[in-house]
């Protein structure tokens, strides 16, 4: 999960190995040159900075992976909410209209016939249906939605907004709980394609008093280690979301869609065509005398 510290080991170039090597020699090169009476320090540097050197190249690319992995995720999430409303729109809406025929053919048919259970249960199941269908589908709008892509600028604004306000990027529960609330704000305006939103979120929390940092290597290197555990624990959270969001339906039609657009065929407007032939039918059995009858 963690390809800087994975690769150390087996890299002989590795940046982190390379930096390691780097202060044993200054060690070796430290104690060769001492004299009989004391240890000369590592050129002045205390061992709590050290430590934070290598902490914060760690918090360096953590914080590059969890932005990467936070950009991914909100962009599929942003695909596949506005690939919903569109098919809401264009299909969910029509088999809504047809399972409300079909519920009106089944209770006239129950109607006529009062004495058959089978043609009673029907219409009973042929309404829930249509309420379920109508419900999914909700009220279609005036409008068809419109497809979400993002710009490269709105993808580079929103890796900025998300290194600088990320919640888990400080330790401070008060500042936590603001950055938590401004990324919701910063996902909800990336979803909706709003650059200007976002640029806002990102100037306000910049001109914030949480964006100052304070007190020396001591009491930084502590905030640092718990920086890097949260980025851990929510790069975990966000591989999880990202996993179930490839697993729904709604992508795994959204992927054949997409399969099938390459191929030179619009899979939707297919099912729009062939929804609109089967309610155009329906409502010739409404229209027609025994209307219920098969």
């Amino acid at each position: 999960m963690f390809p800087f510290l994975e690769t150390a080991a087996t890299e002989p170039n590795h940046p982190l190995r390379r930096t390691l090597q780097f202060i044993d020699r200054q060690v070796r090169v430290a104690l060769k040159s001492t004299d009989t009476q004391s240890v000369k320090p590592l050129v002045g540097v205390k061992p709590e900075e050290q430590e934070l050197a290598r902490k914060l190249a760690e918090q360096k690319t953590l914080e590059g992976e969890l932005t990467e992995r936070e950009l991914r995720t909100a962009n599929l999430r942003a695909e596949l909410g506005a690939f919903e409303r569109r098919y809401l729109h264009f299909v969910g809406s029509r088999y809504a209209e047809l399972d409300e025929l079909k519920a009106q053919l089944a209770e006239r048919l129950a109607k006529e016939q009062p004495d058959n259970e089978r043609a009673q249960q029907a219409a009973r199941d042929a309404r829930s249906r249509s309420d379920e269908t109508k419900s999914a589908a909700g009220e279609r709008a005036e409008t068809a939605p419109r497809m979400f892509e993002a710009s490269p600028e709105m993808k580079r604004l929103y890796r900025t907004v998300a290194k600088r306000i990320h919640p888990d990027l400080t330790s401070d529960r008060d500042d936590r709980t603001k950055r938590q609330h401004l990324m919701a704000e910063a996902n909800a305006a990336y979803e909706r394609g709003d650059e200007a939103e976002l640029a806002k979120i990102l100037t306000g929390y910049e001109h914030s008093p949480e964006a100052v940092q304070g007190e020396g290597p001591g009491a930084e290197l502590v905030r640092v280690i718990r920086r890097i555990s949260q980025m851990r624990g929510r790069l975990a959270e966000i591989e999880a979301e990202l996993q179930e969001l490839l697993r729904s339906d709604l992508h795994q039609l959204h992927s054949r869609l997409a399969e099938a657009h390459k191929l030179g065929r619009d899979v939707l407007v297919e099912m729009v065509a062939k929804v609109d032939e089967q309610i155009g039918q329906a409502k010739d059995r409404l229209r027609a005398p025994g209307a219920g009858r098969d």
